[in-house]
């Protein structure tokens, strides 16, 4: 089984895991919210039912970008992961707005009063969405999925929003317990804070994926690292462009080099494969290096 594989597989099981849980969390914070009337609860639930959504589409996003190269599609179908993590972050910036709006509504509101049953509630999903985050943030980037970080990244608003449930909660415990009234309103300061921090990953993850389906050159010292590797090949004389592009869980390398002009087609096409095997076994997410040939003579 090649590497390539065994991370698609694992990347595959991964947003299962995510997908499974999310619905498990989803029925049990909207059931606990509805019973014992936490509204805050009640709140995150319906969020987790977006997460549901999201991990839903980075799990068909992630299936299509496995497809090989067809005819309509001669680069692969790698982009379709960071459509999805396109969508990821649609549901992340329409989930902070939601938070922000019930967090600010609570302020004019008669808070409801807590429940331990919920705090635990609250405890689980923050503890259970970190050991995902994690989780899924370590075979996202060993696999370099675009889906599967992003889906990572949803876990960790989740994570921002458990925890501010549970410093919601609690508040308002310690509030009934010694009879300090403000106290109940801790949980939609921390909404507010949430939301916000939400958003901004919402920002990022959307921000990336469109830097992607827009072509965006990879960073200045990837392009640095192709050039040193190039230029150790000693037929070639200068490199005359390099560009780089992601394409999803992959990357695309496009090079106009100069080697000497009496050098045969065999040579050059040597050449061209050396450099390109040379690449892509240094950088093992390169999926092609398509290569242009530039006559070059003395004196240039």
């Amino acid at each position: 089984m090649t590497t390539k594989h065994s991370h698609s597989i694992a990347s595959v099981f991964a947003i299962w895991i995510s997908l499974m849980s999310n619905i498990v969390l989803t029925v049990l914070k909207i059931l606990v919210g509805i019973l014992f009337n936490s509204p805050v609860l009640l709140a995150d639930g319906f969020h987790n039912a977006g997460d549901v959504v999201a991990s839903a589409a980075a799990l068909t996003s992630m299936r299509f970008s496995q497809r090989p190269a067809d005819e309509d599609h001669p680069y692969g179908h790698g982009k379709a992961e960071v459509i999805g993590s396109g969508i990821v972050a649609i549901i992340l910036a329409a989930a902070s707005i939601y938070i922000g709006y019930e967090a600010v509504k609570t302020f004019f509101e008669e808070p409801a009063k807590a429940s331990v049953i919920a705090l635990i509630t609250a405890l689980v999903s923050l503890f259970w969405k970190q050991g995902l985050y994690i989780y899924t943030m370590r075979v996202g980037k060993k696999a370099n999925s675009k889906g599967l970080i992003a889906t990572a990244y949803d876990h960790l608003a989740d994570v921002y929003a458990s925890l501010a449930a549970v410093v919601g909660i609690g508040l308002a415990l310690i509030g009934d317990a010694f009879d300090i009234p403000f106290l109940a309103y801790g949980d939609p300061f921390a909404g507010v804070i949430v939301s916000i921090l939400v958003l901004r990953l919402a920002y990022e993850i959307g921000k990336e994926a469109m830097d992607i389906l827009m072509e965006k050159n990879v960073s200045e010292d990837r392009l640095r690292e192709f050039a040193a590797l190039i230029r150790t090949i000693p037929e070639v004389r200068r490199i005359d462009r390099l560009r780089a592009r992601e394409h999803g869980h992959y990357v695309l390398v496009d090079l106009r080099i100069g080697i000497p002009g009496t050098l045969t087609i065999q040579e050059g096409h040597d050449i061209s494969s050396e450099i390109r095997n040379l690449i892509i076994n240094e950088h093992p997410d390169v999926d092609e290096v398509l290569i242009h040939l530039n006559p070059w003579y003395p004196g240039e």
